[in-house]
């Protein structure tokens, strides 16, 4: 029986792509290169992108149709080779190439302003003439967009490079994306950890971050597999823990420095934040009430050889701000903004100090715009 190209198109319009159920040859996605030699038959089929989750299943339905309905004799399977319209991501190590540091913003537990030190030390650094972008890692309880007040934004896909990117959302100098924009805020978020680990891939392989100075990474509290996804998926510069004074905030925030510099993890511990470390009221800004304890995040720091990089007190304008959209850093001049200018300052130290003595082969230099 002779094979001619027309016979194997006709085999492959009975194969359906399982992502809109028209078939592959009405869907464009056989190129215009068949091949044959003999029995032997080859081609290319074309998928919109590299990391198609139907590649495999599709290419296994397209030569057993050749082999159904042209013959038994076809010398099909290995045959087909995959090619993609966009580019494919970037390797893990090569992820972010125009990023220069990555910085996790880390919690041992929930409730200690952890997503409220992120926002504001993202302010801080872009005040400072810095480019900044925020990645709300925190999956099960995004909360950037809100005190963003981008909590409306659609971030939409833009082409670079030839692959489609997702564009993040913008505010207060800050490139921001988070899971929060992609679902509806009253739902709850119920996925399993290897979904949530997926999802924050794309948001980081596949969003155009562009030129940053500083890429913060908001994680959620506690240690789990999202943390260990970042870890593994990017060259983490290092990581900031924040805790309250209390105790029992302490004890959680010291299982979270040791899990980052612990072997499997491995990754420099910049410092800690101590948060509402005193109550300061807004018309008496010398009193300072110590709610949670007296400099346990001091005391802390000191005992795991790690830098204290600021206090940040409780003061109204903090709550207010973070229900509001407007970040009190925005305030450089207010107690708080004065706080997060120093905590962003440090950070900086920080980082500049590893830059130079602890790892020569990494050095940074990060110039202001």
């Amino acid at each position: 029986m002779a094979i001619y190209p027309k016979l194997i198109m006709d085999a492959l319009t009975k194969v359906r792509y399982p992502g809109t159920g028209k078939d592959l040859v009405s869907m464009g996605m056989v190129e215009d290169n068949i091949r044959i030699e003999g029995n032997k038959v080859s081609f290319s089929l074309l998928f919109e992108k590299p990391n198609d989750p139907f590649i495999k299943s599709v290419v296994k339905a397209a030569e057993t149709a050749i082999l159904t309905y042209v013959g038994e004799d076809v010398e099909i399977k290995g045959n087909i080779k995959v090619e993609a319209r966009q580019a494919a991501r970037p390797e893990p190590d090569k992820l972010l190439p125009n990023v220069k540091n990555i910085i996790a913003v880390s919690s041992g537990k929930g409730g200690v302003g952890k997503s409220t030190v992120a926002a504001n030390l993202a302010v801080a650094l872009a005040l400072q003439g810095y480019k900044v972008g925020l990645l709300d890692a925190d999956i099960f309880g995004p909360s950037q967009p809100k005190m963003f007040n981008v909590e409306e934004a659609r971030p939409y896909m833009v082409e670079v490079d030839n692959r489609e990117l997702i564009e993040p959302a913008a505010n207060y100098g800050v490139k921001l994306l988070s899971i929060g924009f992609f679902v509806n805020k009253e739902d709850a978020i119920l996925w399993r950890g290897a979904m949530a680990s997926n999802a924050l891939k794309q948001l980081i392989g596949d969003a155009n971050w562009g030129d940053l100075d500083y890429f913060l990474i908001d994680l959620p509290p506690g240690t789990s597999d999202i943390h260990l996804t970042m870890v593994q998926t990017l060259a983490i510069t290092g990581a900031v823990v924040v805790s309250t004074p209390q105790e029992v905030a302490l004890a959680d925030a010291r299982k979270g420095i040791s899990m980052f510099i612990g072997e499997k993890i491995n990754v420099p511990v910049l410092g800690l934040v101590e948060n509402m470390s005193w109550f300061t009221p807004a018309e008496l800004p010398e009193n300072k009430y110590y709610l949670f304890g007296k400099e346990g995040g001091k005391r802390l720091a000191e005992e795991m050889n790690i830098p204290l990089l600021g206090q940040i007190p409780i003061v109204q304008s903090i709550c207010e701000g973070g229900d509001s959209g407007t970040p009190v850093a925005l305030n450089p001049n207010s107690i708080t903004g004065k706080a997060f200018q120093e905590l962003a300052e440090n950070v900086v130290k920080q980082i500049h100090y590893r830059n130079e003595h602890l790892d020569p082969t990494k050095r940074v230099v990060v110039t202001k715009k």
